[in-house]
């Protein structure tokens, strides 16, 4: 990861340190930090539902993998949904 995208990621850490994860970490498939960062970016982009930022995701899957984990790869609009849920309630 370039310095670039390592400072990217530190400040959306940093922002987003607050935010508990309630989901039970077992049956999770994709990291908070991970969704909650695309869902960001995707809207930052001009993205209006789950359908729009998990396209956004799947279009830019190579350049999000430079500083997301991703370890199960994009999450679908039906992750993002009840994700984007957690962020609120935080």
């Amino acid at each position: 990861m370039d310095g670039a995208a390592r400072r990217v990621v530190e400040s959306f850490q940093t922002c987003f340190a607050d935010v508990a994860d309630p989901r039970v970490a077992a049956s999770c498939d994709h990291q908070l930090m991970d969704i909650l960062v695309i869902t960001v970016l995707a809207v930052l982009s001009g993205a209006d539902d789950w359908t729009d930022i998990e396209t956004f995701g799947k279009l830019r899957q190579e350049w999000l993998k430079a500083f997301l984990e991703l370890p199960n790869g994009i999450p679908s609009h039906d992750t993002f949904s009840p994700s984007a849920g957690v962020a609120r309630s935080g």
